[in-house]
């Protein structure tokens, strides 16, 4: 560990270390995308688990210098009967841009690489939009209410676009991460929202349901995360990197999908749409609950 060192010094350094393996994954990561532009059926599903396997293995050491240089009390639970092979939808609440390493640490080599659902449009972004073509992140065409009032024939459409965007994981093990808050919490946006959760923000069942809709009932499990930092969320990743992050509990549950909740219509019918919001508040509440447990439990600061 070098948390002897100055912050602004350990951050630095632990930035580098980052950056330098970002890098070198890099190389390997692009020469597959483009392999896997010129392979189809069979041969592309294996350049696709390469592909996987490099990004795995650049998380990995990510990892690894967290775990060396940085001192975290790391407190990583319910992880154990997961499977590398699997199909997951992982949902978790947010509170930081930290919330992403710390999945990455909570699944190291445990599950599949995972990914997210993104706009069809960012695939033109430079650089990482072939990067996430190449990882099969499932790029979603959304259509507004507007634009469904203009032309009807648009309904439906868009989850008929990003199933076939899925396909692609009949044959892969995958992660799909989903934060149902849709954003990060905060004080302001839950005294905005009139949340009826104390620790969480209101969730997004369109987007949840959009999701299951997309990946279907060939899925696992869904893995439902409780991430707490009892010292308070960072702000930000210079918090991790420099060391002031210092406690984190994340929690992982198995949950059994209901069936149904794949298969209804929840733009079209009420009653599907009711359904599903009650069994997502059911599920939030519960995880309130736990997050509240979680730190009386740490001794949480505030």
């Amino acid at each position: 560990m070098l948390q002897w060192l100055p912050t602004p010094i350990l951050g630095a350094v632990t930035s580098l270390i980052l950056l330098i393996n970002l890098l070198v994954w890099m190389v390997p990561v692009y020469a597959l995308i483009l392999l896997k532009l010129f392979v189809r059926g069979a041969a592309r599903d294996r350049v696709s688990r390469w592909i996987a396997s490099a990004a795995q293995q650049w998380a990995a050491i990510n990892v690894w210098v967290w775990r060396r240089l940085v001192d975290i009390d790391w407190q990583i639970r319910g992880v154990s009967d997961l499977d590398r092979e699997g199909q997951y939808l992982v949902i978790a609440n947010h509170q930081s841009w930290v919330d992403i390493p710390m999945l990455m640490a909570a699944f190291d080599r445990r599950a599949p690489f995972f990914k997210f659902f993104i706009k069809q449009e960012l695939i033109w972004v430079p650089i990482l939009g072939l990067v996430w073509w190449g990882l099969d992140f499932p790029f979603m065409k959304r259509y507004s209410a507007a634009q469904i009032a203009k032309n009807p024939s648009l309904r439906g459409k868009d989850i008929e676009t990003t199933k076939r965007a899925c396909e692609k994981y009949r044959n892969q093990p995958v992660t799909i991460l989903n934060f149902l808050e849709g954003t990060r919490f905060t004080a302001a946006k839950h005294q905005r929202q009139a949340s009826p959760y104390p620790q969480l923000l209101r969730p997004r069942a369109g987007g949840f349901a959009f999701a299951l809709s997309a990946l279907g009932p060939r899925l696992d499990a869904m893995l439902d995360v409780t991430i707490v930092y009892p010292d308070g969320a960072p702000k930000g990743l210079w918090q991790l990197m420099s060391g002031q992050m210092r406690r984190v509990i994340i929690e992982v549950r198995q949950v059994r999908i209901p069936t149904p909740l794949f298969e209804g219509d929840y733009a079209g019918d009420p009653a599907f749409r009711g359904e599903l919001k009650k069994w997502v508040d059911a599920l939030w509440r519960e995880k309130n609950a736990r997050i509240e447990e979680l730190k009386q439990e740490s001794g949480a600061a505030g």
